[in-house]
């Protein structure tokens, strides 16, 4: 019970940390239109409403730099901007949406106020820079930036592949960015993410919810929730027929105990023995069995999914109510299981066991 059980927390550990790399609990929050078609804002304080909103796990956000461009050198027409946007972002955005960085390092509190980058995977390709470093400097608007680091592909923010982040204070102090985000990435509890959704926008911005738009639960999602009901259904359904496969173990050894050892029993009743004593004789050999089945099975079934799991690559993960609940099971049908060879021992009689071969 306690391999089988712990074989499938293991692959639905794997399965949900797979799942989670889709983004299934991400959620984000963008600017709509204006009653009158005109392109609405984020309030300057929307980041620190939206954290409020309980469900919330972690949150970062990005605001577009506007009329501003970015260059490799100075030399480049203005009009050739190659698609390439800049960013204000905040220092635990990578965090948020789970990015990596290729080279380099990200922004943080230092370097967050200085003029210094961290270019998307397409922008640093556009831009034919391939290492982050010191010498490596871009332009962005009139001011000479260095590049301290290259994003892998954003898979969860495509936007951030072609642009260039600039800590938040620094984009304020050096371009001239007004302070509203344009983009806030949630993260929330998945059972709540539906309900984050339904608040995001009217909290986001109470005077003009309509003028916000918040992205849907990723499909992901429902597909994490079905396949964790798959899973508990497997999971019982497996642990059941393997306690009764055990159970049926116990019982079977038990009768063929009684069977093999009438002349021991009749030995016994002979010398005094009373019917009770024979059957708690067969009864406690019955619990001896199981406890040390159960312990020993635990123990064997934690190394074989450590095993297993090792040689597939994934988390081990060993539940402690399959130990614990397994133990326990084991000891009750245990005891269940040698109940009737205990009273069919205990209703020998004394000539007729000692008559057995």
């Amino acid at each position: 019970m306690v391999s089988v059980v712990g074989i499938s927390s293991s692959s639905q550990a794997e399965l949900n940390e797979t799942l989670d790399a889709l983004g299934t609990n991400l959620l984000t929050v963008t600017p709509g239109t204006t009653l009158t078609g005109g392109q609405a804002e984020l309030p300057l304080a929307a980041e620190s409403m939206v954290r409020r909103i309980g469900p919330v796990q972690a949150l970062s956000a990005i605001g577009r730099v506007d009329d501003t461009n970015v260059y490799r050198t100075d030399k480049i027409p203005t009009v050739e901007t190659n698609g390439i946007v800049p960013y204000a972002a905040r220092a635990d955005l990578l965090a948020t949406i789970g990015g990596t960085i290729r080279s380099g390092r990200w922004l943080d509190a230092a370097t967050g106020s200085y003029p210094a980058t961290v270019l998307g995977s397409a922008a640093a390709e556009r831009l034919g820079i391939s290492r982050s470093g010191p010498e490596t400097k871009i332009l962005i608007g009139n001011r000479w930036f260095t590049v301290i680091g290259i994003l892998a592909p954003a898979a969860l923010a495509p936007e951030l592949d072609s642009a260039a982040l600039i800590g938040w204070p620094a984009a304020g102090t050096t371009l001239g960015f007004d302070g509203h985000p344009t983009r806030i990435y949630t993260r929330s509890r998945d059972a709540q993410v539906e309900a984050v959704r339904d608040v995001l926008g009217a909290t986001a911005n109470p005077e003009a919810p309509n003028e916000v738009e918040v992205s849907r639960p990723s499909d992901a999602l429902a597909a994490k929730q079905a396949a964790g009901a798959a899973f508990t259904g497997l999971l019982l359904g497996l642990g059941a027929v393997a306690l009764l496969v055990g159970g049926v173990g116990v019982a079977n050894i038990m009768v063929i105990s009684v069977l093999e050892r009438r002349a021991e029993i009749g030995l016994r009743r002979s010398l005094g023995a009373t019917r009770g004593q024979v059957r708690m004789q067969f009864l406690t050999e019955s619990l001896l069995l199981s406890a040390l089945g159960g312990a020993g099975g635990a123990v064997l079934g934690s190394g074989v999914t450590a095993g297993y799991a090792a040689y597939q690559d994934w988390l081990t993960v060993i539940p402690v109510w399959a130990l614990l609940g397994g133990f326990a099971s084991t000891l009750a049908i245990g005891g269940l299981a040698g109940l009737y060879p205990a009273i069919r021992a205990s209703r020998l009689s004394p000539t007729e066991a000692l008559a057995t071969p």
